[in-house]
């Protein structure tokens, strides 16, 4: 039997989406790993080994995120449904919210809309970018005049496309202990509670025997005068 106020169909909505992001992020990972967070060994498929191994695995990340760009829009039009099904739930969950709902769901929301700011400030930017290769100051305006420390090169862009990944993974997990947290703070609430009314539930029981033992020694007491 679901608990009071925890909307399992609205939960649903939240969580199913949540796990769809952290599924493709997770795909994502074994690009992301390489450039991000440890220096690569020889990439033992390359067809030249003489190439820095880093180097290898900055071309692997940089054609497979062309080819994701590259997708037919059927693509984007199911991802883009999804994170809509995941603001539907939150929606449903907090409308007339209650207190739980207020705590969690609305903490819940706010990392959710950072992970889409996240997704269409970096992500989408930065496959534009890797499409076009527009890296550093082939990016910028005709004409346009920078210092040489403001321009961010292709390694640069493709490490900050891999952070912003790990930033997103970061945030929808904080969605789901947000989540996790207000089940299981709902559930004590109701153990509680039912503790509570199978213990007045007793206290009633004993007291109504009392009263009885007790009316019905009165009546024996009359009946042996």
């Amino acid at each position: 039997m679901p608990l009071k106020g925890t909307s399992p169909f609205a939960t649903f909505l939240i969580v199913g989406p949540t796990c769809f992001f952290l599924g493709i992020l997770f795909a994502l990972f074994p690009y992301d790993y390489h450039v991000l967070w440890t220096t690569p060994t020889a990439y033992k498929h390359a067809s030249d080994m003489t190439i820095p191994p880093l180097t290898q695995y900055f071309a692997l990340q940089e054609n497979h995120l062309k080819f994701l760009h590259a997708s037919p829009p059927l693509i984007s039009r199911i991802l883009h449904i999804v994170i809509g099904t995941g603001l539907l739930g939150f929606m449903m969950k907090l409308y007339k919210p209650s207190e739980a709902n207020m705590l969690f769901d609305g903490a819940s929301l706010v990392l959710y809309m950072c992970g889409i700011a996240v997704y269409i400030a970096n992500i989408v930017k930065g496959l534009r970018t890797v499409t076009a290769g527009a890296y550093g100051a082939d990016g910028l305006p005709t004409g346009a005049t920078v210092n040489d420390g403001d321009i961010i090169g292709r390694e640069d862009s493709l490490r900050v496309l891999a952070a912003s990944n790990t930033i997103l993974a970061l945030v929808l997990a904080g969605v789901l202990i947000l989540q996790a947290g207000q089940w299981y703070a709902q559930r004590k609430e109701a153990e509680e509670m039912e503790a509570m009314d199978k213990k007045d539930s007793d206290d009633r029981k004993a007291a109504r025997q009392a009263n009885h033992s007790h009316s019905s020694g009165g009546g024996n007491g009359k009946k042996k005068q």
